[in-house]
């Protein structure tokens, strides 16, 4: 019969390496790939450190900045969408390592998280490219000036 000191070393060796596989910190996660892009903002993603459920085709918004709708107000805003689009997808197809920080739950079910492509924040790309703005909380107006 086993002691219960062993007893007791054999559960503190199965919690230490079981539990951080249940209990992980989600503060930032590795994307194992980018499965489509919608806009310049939203896209999906697949994270096989996840559990399939919850890891397949996870659906994020880029946290920090607003890009022009596809579907926006006037043709200005429309094909400002479509360069933002074009961005995204060729700084995501482009990157070796996609990263998401900070993240949170959003509006309809969305991961909201920062983005990070090989070091960069991709929110910050978008706007200094002029392809997006700052997000304040609400939609912004691209169709006036």
């Amino acid at each position: 019969m086993l002691s219960k000191a062993l007893y007791f070393t054999l559960l503190i060796l199965f919690l230490n390496y079981s539990v951080p596989t249940f209990g992980q910190n989600f503060e930032s996660v590795m994307v194992d790939e980018i499965t489509s892009i919608y806009d310049g903002d939203t896209f999906r993603v697949n994270i096989k450190s996840w559990p399939k459920i919850i890891g397949e085709r996870v659906p994020i918004r880029v946290k920090g900045v607003d890009t022009p709708e596809l579907r926006g107000q006037c043709e200005a805003e429309k094909q400002l969408a479509r360069q933002a689009k074009q961005f995204t997808v060729a700084t995501l197809r482009a990157a070796k390592q996609v990263e998401l920080r900070a993240l949170t739950r959003g509006k309809y079910f969305r991961i909201v998280a920062e983005v990070w492509v090989d070091g960069k924040n991709l929110a910050d790309l978008l706007i200094e490219q002029k392809l997006g703005r700052p997000y304040q909380g609400r939609k912004t107006d691209f169709c006036s000036n």
